[in-house]
């Protein structure tokens, strides 16, 4: 929730509006004292849920084999 008094949030409007339709809690109170909520007329954009496993075939098959001997002299 975002609470901010009238002069500060006449100074900040573009930001209370994206974060409004971001789907924010925004009140606007006059002498310290909450009078307004702002809300959105747009729904917030769905976040999308995060998905595992989206690496399919970028992984060679032989990924976790032992190094080549030579490979790992090189380490050394």
């Amino acid at each position: 929730m975002i609470q901010m008094n009238m002069q500060e949030a006449k100074t900040n409007l573009s930001k209370l509006v994206a974060a409004a339709v971001a789907g924010e809690e925004v009140i606007i109170a006059r002498d310290g004292k909450p009078t307004v909520s702002l809300t959105s007329l747009v729904k917030p954009p769905k976040k999308e849920p995060i998905k595992f496993g989206g690496v399919e075939g970028w992984v060679a098959d032989d990924f976790d084999d032992p190094l080549p001997e030579e490979e790992l002299a090189l380490w050394e």
